[in-house]
């Protein structure tokens, strides 16, 4: 789905503008993402990769090519060519997503995320009780964590 369907009177530029300049602190560049890539492969693969003992090069390659490289990571082509350069079997994970090995974990793991009240990306759950939503500076977390911390001093 093109971005500007998504977030409508807004362009691309506009709604990565904030991340960029957030990126460029730390060295990252972002690309010209112009449209919303279907993920749930790239997902499945990446559990693939886990189960390989290969998860966090397959992810870092997975985010590189979309955000720097604007490449479409619901290509499952894109996908493969990803999976080799982490070392990975391509034809077995194509076998894997083909028989859908992964789609229980998933839906169990969506199925928590909606019980923690998660609707998007990122989110992150500290303790099993706050939520920390979207791209949110340190000072977040500390917040976060300051709170257990009281919490559990009472």
């Amino acid at each position: 789905m093109p971005l500007t369907e998504k977030f409508p009177g807004m362009s691309p530029e506009q709604l990565f503008a904030g991340v960029r300049r957030a990126g460029a602190l730390y060295g990252i560049e972002f690309g010209n993402v112009e449209k919303l890539a279907n993920s749930r492969q790239a997902i499945e693969a990446s559990e693939y990769a886990r189960d390989h003992g290969k998860f966090g090069e397959y992810h870092d390659l997975v985010l590189h090519a979309y955000f720097t490289e604007s490449r479409d990571i619901g290509d499952v082509s894109v996908l493969l060519e990803l999976a080799r350069q982490a070392g990975l079997d391509a034809e077995e994970l194509q076998r894997a997503l083909d028989d859908g090995r992964y789609a229980a974990r998933l839906e169990a793991a969506q199925e928590q995320a909606y019980q923690y009240g998660v609707s998007g990306t990122p989110t992150f759950i500290v303790n099993n009780k706050y939520r920390v939503v979207g791209a949110q500076p340190l000072e977040a977390f500390r917040s976060a964590l300051k709170r257990i911390e009281e919490e559990e001093a009472e």
